[in-house]
């Protein structure tokens, strides 16, 4: 089984060696917020010109299967995905690259670094996070706006 935590680290790390900006977001982000949840996927936001060498980079690291482009809540996001299968077991990994559009510019605007495994890690804010999660608001997407609002209020 392909560890999640150590394909996210290498890919974040080619991505800073680039110099190519992203936010962490979707469950590996809870994580990062203290809500550590099973997630299936790694979920990047990324500047729109930067996908195709995000997916180069992408390939490299094995995530050769390209998935069909998404597109939800009247295209404010935008979803491209590459996977990964993992050649001893079967199992396969997805990263899905959240495209920055004008509806969730301001997500990307407010996203945060900080150091991770020795390395950088930028993360959506928690604030930004709800707002990705109200656009698709699923039954985990509710569940996950509760408990960041719970953070957000015992902050203040």
């Amino acid at each position: 089984m392909l560890d999640i935590v150590e394909e996210l680290k290498s890919l974040l790390a080619e991505l800073d060696s680039s110099h190519i900006d992203y936010a962490l977001c979707g469950g590996l982000a809870m994580g990062v917020y203290g809500h550590a949840r099973a997630t299936i996927d790694i979920d990047l936001l990324i500047l729109s010109e930067s996908l195709d060498e995000v997916i180069a980079i992408a390939g490299t690291h094995g995530y050769n299967i390209r998935g069909k482009d998404m597109s939800f809540a009247q295209g404010a996001v935008e979803i491209s995905r590459v996977s990964k299968i993992d050649p001893a077991d079967g199992d396969l990994l997805s990263l899905d690259l959240l495209l920055v559009t004008p509806e969730i510019r301001s997500v990307w605007d407010t996203r945060t670094d900080g150091m991770w495994e020795g390395g950088k890690l930028s993360v959506v804010s928690r604030t930004g996070l709800i707002t990705l999660k109200q656009f698709r608001r699923s039954g985990r997407d509710l569940d996950d706006i509760k408990e960041l609002e719970s953070d957000l209020h015992a902050e203040s």
